[in-house]
């Protein structure tokens, strides 16, 4: 499929400035060049056109916002200059797989400023005596080279630089939201005496209250105490004057017998 056609099928019903990321590889280029993408494409961040034939880049329209450009295994020998021009921020350029021989051609990428890896593998410079410890020389922004840095540690992921990049900017979100560190720190400080003084007033007011109903019940129970007492000494005293009357009514009962007897 050729690459204009290619780019109308990936717009899926999209305007092209509303396109952040376009996928173009394994499509045809008709004489080696760029065709159906133009300076619409003002959101474009991500363009990859791998093995699609491309020599030059002369027809590269201008992507302001393009960081990440993917141009491997394709036939380009030089013409490096047009990417400063039309794509000022790339911070990522693969260019492995191409037809790239030596430095000269490579200096031309010392304009881009913010280019952080640079992905060359493949290529006939990489034979090149010195290669990596020449490049790094001459391309001082770059962090890293067919993607390792000087002390050969790898470059990590694409998805992780997106994600680090998204945590940063959740960071500086919320320090504006919360203001800054030492201030916020204040804050919770004040807050957790302030609980503390609290904590400690209901604990003093809950130790009294306790006082209060622990003396309460002492001397609820002293008074049940007394009141049990003067019902059993009463319980006594009635139990004593019935003992009286039933021994009088016998002495009664047993005169009057004597009086009886006396009679006969």
């Amino acid at each position: 499929m050729e690459m204009k056609k290619r780019i109308n099928l990936e717009l899926r019903n999209r305007a092209p400035e509303e396109v952040t990321e376009l996928v173009l590889d394994n499509c045809l280029c008709v004489n080696g060049e760029i065709e159906g993408l133009n300076d619409t494409f003002k959101k474009l961040e991500f363009l990859s056109m791998a093995n699609v034939e491309l020599s030059s880049l002369a027809r590269l329209p201008s992507l302001n916002k393009l960081r990440k450009l993917e141009l491997s295994d394709n036939i380009i020998s030089g013409g490096l200059e047009v990417l400063a021009e039309k794509c000022p921020n790339l911070t990522y350029l693969n260019l492995s797989g191409n037809k790239i021989k030596d430095l000269s051609t490579v200096e031309a990428l010392q304009n881009l400023k913010n280019l952080k890896s640079l992905d060359l593998f493949n290529c006939e410079i990489t034979n090149l005596e010195d290669y990596r410890e020449s490049i790094f020389e001459l391309l001082q922004q770059i962090t890293y080279l067919d993607g390792f840095d000087q002390e050969d540690n790898e470059a990590p992921d694409s998805e992780e630089e997106d994600d680090e990049d998204g945590d940063e900017d959740d960071e500086e979100e919320e320090e504006d939201e919360a203001g800054p560190p030492e201030e916020y720190e204040e804050e919770e400080e004040e807050e957790e005496e302030d609980e503390d003084e609290d904590e400690d007033e209901a604990g003093s007011e809950l130790g009294e209250g306790e006082e209060e109903v622990g003396l309460s019940y002492l001397m609820k129970e002293e008074i049940q105490d007394e009141e049990d007492d003067d019902d059993y000494v009463e319980e006594g005293e009635e139990e004593e004057e019935e003992e009286e009357g039933l021994r009088g009514e016998k002495r009664k009962r047993d005169a009057e017998d004597d009086g009886d007897e006396e009679d006969d």
